[in-house]
């Protein structure tokens, strides 16, 4: 083992240290004379062997932070990658996609790992994404980026919100996460005093609540309080899929198939959702060849929204 060590690998041990989370000097000495140890290599010089190697590092073009009193940060690298045609592509399109959907800052760090040029260009894969919202717009970063602090700490905070009718509210919030759906950029968070219709227990999937980033108004600081979930609460779910969609297989982590029926055609699913938003537009879009098993007032709420769709399609077509 002792034979196989050289400098090379001990700077490699100081790149993925700094890329995992910043490190105070102390710390990172007491794990690199660990390092060291289990190489079978003298660990008396360790702080001096980590001042060389950061400066041998940023030679190198990492940028890396460090003052008196703070860690050791990995800010940016711009060490030469070496990529492969299909790794080149790859990049190109997650950079591209990341373009059209606002986030610029993102798409430029991406471009910083290896230059790319149209030549890059996948050949097999288009994608037009033209999201609602231009995440780099300077009151929406500074929006997500206060999102951002917030939910480092855990704690509750309040927004100030805009709903789509235009009335502004402040909302208490708990646990707390930004996800990206269909291009747009949604708060999701649990809110404890919010009331609810259909379930009584608490904490209930009700409580779960999406913001969209551009109709948050203004994030204020978090409290002394902790989050009181560490979890968001869920709503088990069966449903049937019959006809073209009989052939389903889940893909999604949080479903399972409880029945398959191959001469009938038909496959049972349950799924645990923690958005029902979300799953009944899912739902919705499948039409016809869906239908909820349990529970029974989602059921219902499905069948009439079916129905309302019906009836505004005959509308529409006794005014033609």
């Amino acid at each position: 083992m002792a034979s196989d060590f050289n400098q090379f690998v001990f700077f490699i041990e100081v790149l993925k240290s700094l890329a995992s989370q910043p490190r105070y000097r102390k710390d990172l000495t007491e794990q690199l004379e660990l390092f060291l140890e289990q190489h079978q290599q003298p660990a008396d010089d360790v702080a001096q062997k980590l001042t060389r190697t950061i400066r041998k590092l940023r030679d190198c073009g990492f940028e890396i932070e460090s003052a008196p009193h703070r860690p050791y940060v990995l800010k940016k690298s711009n060490f030469p990658v070496i990529l492969s045609a299909d790794q080149r592509q790859a990049l190109y399109l997650a950079t591209h996609l990341l373009e059209q959907m606002g986030f610029s800052q993102q798409a430029g760090q991406l471009q910083d790992i290896c230059p790319l040029t149209e030549g890059d260009r996948p050949t097999y894969l288009q994608a037009d994404f033209n999201p609602p919202v231009d995440y780099s717009d300077t009151k929406t970063k500074e929006i997500i980026i206060n999102l951002q602090k917030r939910l480092e700490t855990a704690c509750r905070f309040t927004i100030r919100y805009r709903n789509s009718l235009g009335d502004e509210a402040l909302w208490d919030l708990d646990r707390s996460e930004l996800r990206l759906h269909n291009g747009s950029l949604y708060l999701f968070a649990y809110v404890p005093d919010i009331l609810t219709q259909r379930i009584q227990k608490r904490p209930n999937i009700e409580q779960n609540v999406l913001f969209r980033i551009d109709r948050i108004l203004s994030v204020n600081p978090s409290s002394n309080i902790h989050w009181l979930l560490s979890s968001f609460p869920t709503l088990k779910v069966q449903y049937r899929m019959t006809g073209s969609l009989s052939s389903y297989k889940p893909r999604r982590h949080n479903e399972m198939i409880i029945r398959r029926n191959v001469e009938q055609q038909y496959v049972d699913i349950e799924t645990n959702e923690d958005c029902l938003f979300w799953f009944r537009q899912r739902i919705l879009q499948y039409g016809a060849n869906v239908q909820i098993l349990t529970p029974p007032w989602l059921h219902q709420e499905i069948v009439e929204e079916h129905l309302k769709a019906a009836q505004t399609v005959q509308a529409l077509a006794q005014t033609q």
